[in-house]
């Protein structure tokens, strides 16, 4: 299981951008302005590049549509540290992505603030242009739609230009402000984020990759980086895929399947909900039932997770495994509506998982089941022909391991 970095954080970019529902591509934006904004002042290639993965990460502690816009309001918002420190505790525990933890910390601290501070000199100043880069996003927001950059942009960039120049010394660094004013009035600055010239900018992405290869050890860190980001969009989704996981994971054992794929599957049970970050929360919070438009909203959850993944792992089940956590024996699931036949054993594990921690977890609508409920709801939708009966029989076997592993913190 080895992926290439520059691919896995680029499609896993486009997951965090999904937090600003109808705003994409803001990860990649604030990537491209940053790198190009530390080419203006001269640094080096690969310090471009470090500032380039830092701008696609930097909102990664971001998980709600809620405070995705208030980030986005206005250039400062008091509340904007929680997610940098969210996001920093994040990336320490995911060892291929640690060294962009310090500067995610500090990306919305301004510079007459953090030279009070206690932070390296070099931090300082990439953390504050990772800010300038993200607060020029932010202004720039009017301008952008789905399809293309607005080409008004063209005439309000010095009117956005003279407001981050009133901010030099206080919110930024007087360098980085400089470099921007550069490059801030050349078209091609503002034209190159254009979606489809940003995407193929991408694609053709000119430096290496800081990051090596990344094998079993280093793909599960950053499943499970990407899963935790994903849990904390809703309380009532807290650890969801993590503890998903370590069911599907102890299933998976138990049937015998073969070991050199277990850390894939592993990684399909950790990201098999990475598509629900595009769901708004009102939805997922709502504490009665959804209307038919709400429903399709939640639907497309799980082939927005196979496109996603499918970018990340384009030779593996992976994609498939994890998509398919809402298909039933019976032909009724979504997305695909496969057949029994086309359901593999690891797939109705994988279903089985997800059903057993959701039903043991508190929802909106509902408060959690003890472990007998879930053993009696798991045999009617068995005896419904909805889920596979040997993997329910197995879970009865062992009910009280496994609901302990979808409770436990």
């Amino acid at each position: 299981m080895k992926i290439d970095p520059h691919r896995a954080i680029c499609a896993l970019t486009t997951v965090l951008d999904f937090v600003g529902i109808d705003e994409l591509q803001h990860g990649k934006r604030v990537a491209w302005i940053a790198e190009s904004i530390a080419r203006e002042i001269g640094w080096d290639e690969e310090r471009q590049a470090f500032l380039f993965y830092a701008g696609m990460l930097h909102d990664c502690g971001v998980s709600r549509a809620m405070e995705h816009r208030r980030l986005t309001d206005g250039l400062t918002w008091s509340g904007a540290e929680a997610h940098c420190r969210r996001g920093e505790s994040y990336l320490l525990e995911c060892a291929p992505l640690r060294c962009f933890a310090s500067v995610v910390r500090w990306h919305h601290t301004p510079w007459q603030q953090i030279q009070q501070l206690r932070v390296p000199p070099e931090l300082a100043l990439q953390s504050n242009l990772l800010f300038l880069a993200d607060r020029v996003d932010a202004l720039q927001a009017p301008h952008l739609n789905a399809s293309q950059v607005d080409e008004a942009i063209l005439a309000a960039r010095d009117q956005l230009v003279d407001t981050v120049r009133a901010r030099s010394g206080v919110l930024f660094n007087p360098d980085l402000v400089a470099a921007f004013e550069r490059i801030g009035g050349r078209e091609s600055f503002w034209l190159a984020m254009d979606p489809a010239y940003l995407l193929e900018y991408l694609e053709n992405y000119p430096h290496a990759s800081p990051l090596r290869d990344l094998g079993d050890r280093d793909v599960l860190a950053l499943a499970r980086l990407f899963a935790r980001v994903v849990d904390a969009k809703s309380p009532f989704t807290h650890e969801h895929s993590l503890r998903v996981a370590k069911v599907a994971r102890r299933l998976y054992e138990l049937f015998e399947l073969p070991a050199e794929l277990a850390g894939s599957f592993e990684v399909a049970a950790l990201l098999h909900d990475i598509g629900k970050l595009r769901v708004p929360d009102e939805i997922l919070e709502k504490p009665g039932p959804l209307s038919r438009a709400e429903r399709a909203v939640i639907s497309r959850h799980s082939y927005d997770t196979f496109r996603i993944l499918c970018r990340v792992f384009p030779d593996s089940p992976i994609p498939r495994w994890a998509a398919s956590h809402h298909e039933n024996l019976i032909g009724t699931g979504y997305p695909f509506h496969r057949a029994a036949a086309e359901i593999d054993l690891e797939t109705r594990i994988l279903v089985v998982a997800d059903v057993l921690q959701a039903l043991s977890q508190d929802r909106p609508y509902r408060g959690r089941m003890g472990s007998h409920a879930v053993g009696m709801q798991l045999t009617a939708m068995r005896d419904e022909g909805r889920v596979d009966p040997a993997v329910v029989r197995t879970t009865l076997l062992n009910l009280e391991e496994l609901w302990h592993l979808a409770t436990q913190a």
